[in-house]
Order: C-alpha cells, then structure tokens, then sequence
C-alpha cells in the first residue's frame, strides 16, 4: 500500500469516530433546541389563550381537542398546590397519516372568576426514527464527501508535495552499484527530503566505492595468486621432467604439483564466486538449454568413457531462459561434472530435461546425502581430496542470481533439479 493511501486509511478510521461522537452530541444538542422551540411556543399559545378567555368567557367550554389544539377542565387544588407548568411527550391518531404520531404536551392550570382551569394544548413533534434516519443519511454523505475530499488532496497537492521523495525511491528501485553512479540530489526545498536526498547520496557513493575497491582487489589478488602458483607449477614439472631425482623425491614433488593445481582451482573457484555475488555478469540472452545440455555432454564424453560411463540425455520439452551464457555453462557442467566424478563406474549419468526444469540423475552411495550442507561452500560430499567443495556452492549461487529453483533428492539415484521460471 502505498503511503499516500496508507494516511487515506488512518484519516478514514479516524473520522468514522470523530463524526460518530459528533453525530450524538449534534442530536441531543438538535433534540433539545427542538424542544426548547416547541415549549416557547406552547407556553406562549397558552398565554394567548388565558387572555383570550378573560374576554370571551365562552372558551372555557372547549373540553375535547378538536379544530382548536386545546381543552380546557374546570379542576379543584390544593391550596398547598403550586401552580406550575409540565410538559412531556404522547401519541396521537392523526386522521391525515391514519396512525398515531408524537406530540408535545403542556399542562397548566390558570384562575378565572375566582375557579381554577386546566389548560392542555398540543403540537406536532418530528418523529425520532425519521430525524435519526435522515441524521444519518446526511452524515454518510458527509463522511464519503470528506474521504472524497482527502483522497482529491492525496492526489492532487500531497503527490506534488511529496514528488521528490517519490523520485528518490524511483531512482533506488532502479539503482544498480555494478554499473550506475552514485544517485545525485533532487532539488527541493523541503528540509526533510534534502537531508533524506544528501543521506542517500553519501550512502550510494560510499556503497559504490567500497564495491569498486573490493572489486578490484579480489582481481588484483586473484591476478597476483595464479602467476606464483604458475610458475611454481612449471618448475616443479621441469624438476620433475630432469630424471635426476629419486622415486620418493618425485613422489613428494608430484604430492606438491597436485596441492599448487588444487590451489589453482580454488583461486579460481573463488575469484568466479565473488564475481557472481558482486553481479560483474551483466550480459543476458535468450538461452535454449536443450542445445546448451547436448553441448555440455558432447564435452564430457570422453571424461565419461574414461570412467566407463555413459550420459544419455532424454528431452520431452524445450526449455529456455534468459541468463548469462558462461554463467549457465559453468552451473550446468558442474552438475554433470559431479554425476561423472562421483558416480559408479560402469553405469550411466542420466540428463532428463521436462517442462521448466532439467533433471541430473547418477548411480553412487546408496544413501541419500546431508542436503543442508550439500550447497555450502567448502562442504564436501567425498573425501577427494582434489575438490575444492566449491562447485555445488557456485552452482546454488548462479541459480539464485536468476532465480532458479535447485532441489536435491535421493531415490535410489542421486537427483539434482533446476526448475526454471
């Protein structure tokens, strides 16, 4: 949700009960100015009244309500009985509506010629359920009118207010640090999102030039570590190749020249990963992996017959994705690779590619391997003490660049998936 809406919502929950207590105050507040206004003109039709009778005797004979809103009774008091004024509410049939409907009432006793009279007179009244129906249906339509309004504001004058920082998350979605500048300022003159802006841009030129010198000095390092261990190799080979060492000296130098060749491979090993986690392969294409596998196996065969093996390749479907193509030549060789090293002789590396995913399947131990180590770096699935326990751990790291799935499973054979997007 975006924070423009996420404000919407709490300003909407926030004015639900704002105009819920509103609401109540405003219609005891409306209810009793509306009896205040009934009242006043009850007891002044009454005073009017009184006066008229002191004239006309003959008023004093309206006993039932009729066209007149009034009655009046002779009664007896108490001379303890104070004279005054009650109101309260009633029903009445009302002829025009054929039901009964609410009045307000005033009861008063007045003197006339030395006898006392009640007085009664009526008025009409708003009907309760009607006011609290109609309050309501206004202040729904307050309420939506003023959301309306909010949402209008959101759109109109808050996005504007907030389009530089807006245009900073724009530019962070987008910001790459293997191959973009440092994110510049966006003017503004909001002293917020100029510190937020200057925050930014310390951080993405400080983040860029970290990776810049990390970069480099893995390659510099990487660079400098193979040419010694090159050299070193080509002596110990031109040692070896003089004939004038002993058996037992030619067996601790080619002990050496197979340690100086692991070395090799791990300083490669590990010059690929950091390459891979600092994202330095950018170029991507459309691959078709059922060509890449026949490829990669073509490659392998001899490796395979030497070992007296056999990789037989089953295609049911096309599968293509878009990656980078050494990358993807790199993680599949490893598997197939691996399927040869370390499975049985004699038997085969079966390679079963199917709808969005490509399957390796080989013959070795006959119990399944420990999964949660299997793609950690420098974790060891045998004991050759030629593997760098690195290729499985690039491979898993070349399949979360893309996003591929990697599942391993053992039934009865040694299964590697990738599931392709």
């Amino acid at each position: 949700m975006k924070l423009l809406n996420h404000s919407t919502k709490y300003f909407a929950l926030l004015l639900i009960v704002l105009i819920s207590i509103w609401a109540v105050i405003f219609y005891f507040a409306m209810l009793d100015e509306v009896y205040d206004s009934l009242d006043d003109g009850l007891e002044n039709q009454k005073e009017l009244i009184i006066r008229a009778v002191k004239v006309d005797p003959d008023l004093l004979h309206d006993n039932e309500f009729g066209v007149n809103n009034y009655t009046i009774k002779r009664t007896e008091i108490d001379s303890h009985t104070k004279l005054k004024d009650s109101y309260r509410d009633t029903l009445m049939y009302m002829q025009n509506e054929d039901e009964y409907e609410p009045i307000r009432i005033l009861e008063s006793i007045f003197e006339q010629d030395g006898n006392h009279y009640k007085i009664k007179l009526i008025t009409s009244m708003v009907e309760e359920d009607d006011q609290i129906e109609n309050l309501f249906k206004y202040l729904v339509g307050l309420y939506l009118l003023l959301i309306l309004s909010i949402v209008v504001l959101n759109n109109l004058v808050m996005k504007k207010v907030w389009k530089p920082f807006y245009t900073l998350i724009d530019r962070l979605k987008g910001f790459r640090i293997e191959k973009d500048d440092p994110i510049k300022q966006e003017p503004t003159d909001i002293v917020e999102f100029k510190l937020l802006n200057e925050s930014v841009e310390r951080l993405t030129e400080k983040s860029r030039d970290s990776y810049i010198a990390q970069k480099e000095f893995i390659e510099n390092a990487a660079h400098e570590l193979q040419t010694p261990l090159a050299i070193a190799i080509n002596k110990l080979e031109l040692l070896l190749e003089k004939n004038e060492l002993s058996g037992l000296q030619t067996q601790e130098i080619g002990a050496v020249l197979d340690n100086l060749t692991r070395l090799t491979r791990l300083n490669k090993s590990l010059l690929l990963l950091s390459k891979i986690d600092n994202k330095q392969y950018l170029e991507e294409e459309r691959l078709n992996v059922n060509t890449l596998v026949d490829s990669i196996t073509n490659d392998f065969a001899d490796f395979a017959e030497h070992r007296d093996m056999r990789i037989n390749v089953n295609s049911s479907a096309a599968v293509s994705c878009m990656m980078n193509k050494d990358l993807a030549i790199i993680m599949i060789s490893n598997f197939v690779k691996n399927a040869i090293l370390h499975g049985e002789t004699g038997k085969t590396v079966d390679i079963c590619i199917e709808e969005h995913s490509v399957t390796i399947k080989n013959h070795g131990t006959n119990s399944a391997l420990n999964s949660d180590n299997l793609f950690k770096r420098f974790k060891k699935s045998s004991a050759d003490s030629r593997s760098t326990g690195l290729g499985l751990a690039i491979s898993k790291a070349i399949a979360d660049k893309y996003h591929l799935q990697l599942q391993y499973s053992f039934e009865g054979q040694h299964m590697f998936t990738l599931i392709f997007p």
